[in-house]
């Protein structure tokens, strides 16, 4: 099982920094992971995908999942990510469309910053 998995909190929101391999067999950590910080009422996530080198179709149902939930409790989850491959998996499942995708951290943490966060 090759991932790795830290969260770094930035004011309200969270990035959450995933490494390495996203498929069947550690796809169930990435899940609970990102449960326990939604559940914690951290539902303003960043999702750093910029190490992950494979994401499968059971890793991006994971993504999608919680992308659903922090939604639901008024949250938003963006992604980051600039691994071709990784981009292609997005692109061809037309998830692309569905997530708002950064090449950076600090992107990402800048979108939808409203003018009264920032003063």
């Amino acid at each position: 099982m090759d991932l790795s998995i830290s969260r770094a909190d930035h004011g309200d929101r969270t990035v959450v920094h995933l490494g390495g391999e996203i498929d069947v067999y550690t796809a169930p950590l990435v899940r609970e992971k990102l449960d326990e910080q939604i559940q914690a009422g951290r539902t303003d996530l960043v999702v750093d995908l910029t190490d992950v080198s494979f994401l499968d179709s059971t890793g991006l149902g994971v993504l999608v999942g919680r992308l659903k939930l922090a939604r639901t409790r008024g949250g938003s989850m963006r992604l980051v990510g600039t691994d071709d491959r990784v981009l292609k998996v997005f692109a061809i499942t037309g998830l692309d469309k569905v997530f708002e995708i950064h090449s950076d951290v600090a992107g990402a943490l800048a979108a939808g910053v409203t003018p009264a966060e920032t003063s």
